[in-house]
């Protein structure tokens, strides 16, 4: 949970051998000299509940809307500080004043606040303008990670979130596999008036995505709750926070060959929770298209 100063550091763009017209696609947005390699745009920003949500000291006024919710994660982001997507499910999708190409190898980086020890992996998912409207309203691909074919990987799962009664309250959740649980209240950390997102007016609302196995512990010998990283392809997840879009997986669990990708969406992939530490999080600090450096414009 703690939040690890993020320095990102770009080398210059290098747009030598320019090709002509349009190679990759009708709708693709080639990037030129004026291109920024960060995420341009926060398109929505739905977190789960968490400690984190509407906390005074990381929102310095209520958020009651979605577009002001988005408004928000933008400025954090452009001040690479971390946006918290909350317990299971919550989710911030995000995209480029141009299309990030697929080299082959990794083309783009999340960035989180993970170090040894404390990993909150985020499913990381990709999508094409295929209509050309410049909104993700397209199909979705999960890149493939290291749990992928887990046999406890669960896709489709979902989570409903219970709005409290009042202040100072666990957020209820009940999810698909008939299991129910709180997102427990932390007086002595956290004391903003509800976890639940202030700009989310619905007495309950629901989140699906793909769950991973939680395989956090505590850890007798010292007192201490211990979140260990998985192998790799998550974000939040210590060790690796590039990505490649030939991981790109349809729902049926077959690779997709996409030419490049125009949004991201990075999506809390554990339902679990470490004693005082509380839910496990994702938390992201930034976007950057890693292939605009090699790519054509």
């Amino acid at each position: 949970m703690f939040v690890v100063a993020l320095a990102i550091t770009v080398a210059g763009c290098n747009y030598g051998n320019i090709i002509e017209g349009d190679p990759l696609g009708e709708y693709y947005r080639p990037a030129d000299a004026s291109s920024s390699p960060y995420a341009s745009k926060v398109f929505e920003y739905t977190p789960a509940p968490g400690q984190f949500i509407g906390e005074p000291n990381i929102t310095p006024a209520l958020i009651l809307t979605p577009e002001a919710a988005c408004a928000w994660a933008k400025e954090r982001l452009d001040a690479k500080k971390f946006v918290s997507l909350g317990a299971f499910g919550g989710f911030i999708v995000v995209g480029f004043d141009h299309s990030i190409v697929n080299i082959g190898g990794y083309s783009f980086a999340v960035y989180g606040n993970a170090f040894t020890g404390s990993s909150e992996p985020g499913i990381v998912w990709v999508a094409v303008d295929d209509n050309g409207n410049g909104i993700p309203d397209d199909t979705w691909y999960e890149l493939r990670g290291s749990e992928y074919s887990n046999e406890y990987t669960l896709r489709n799962y979902s989570v409903t979130y219970y709005k409290p009664d009042g202040p100072g309250q666990d957020v209820r959740w009940s999810d698909s596999e008939g299991q129910e649980g709180t997102i427990d209240y932390m007086a002595t950390f956290h004391t903003q008036d509800s976890y639940y997102p202030q700009w989310i007016a619905a007495e309950q609302y629901t989140l699906t995505g793909t769950r991973l196995k939680a395989n956090n512990y505590y850890q007798s010998s010292n007192g201490m709750w211990i979140n260990p990283d998985y192998d790799w392809g998550y974000a939040d997840n210590f060790g690796g926070d590039r990505f490649r879009i030939g991981d790109a997986m349809d729902a049926e669990g077959k690779a997709v060959n996409l030419k490049y990708i125009d949004f991201i969406k990075v999506q809390t992939a554990v339902n679990a929770k470490s004693g005082q530490l509380g839910e496990l999080s994702t938390e992201v600090l930034g976007f950057e298209d890693l292939s605009m450096y090699t790519s054509p414009r």
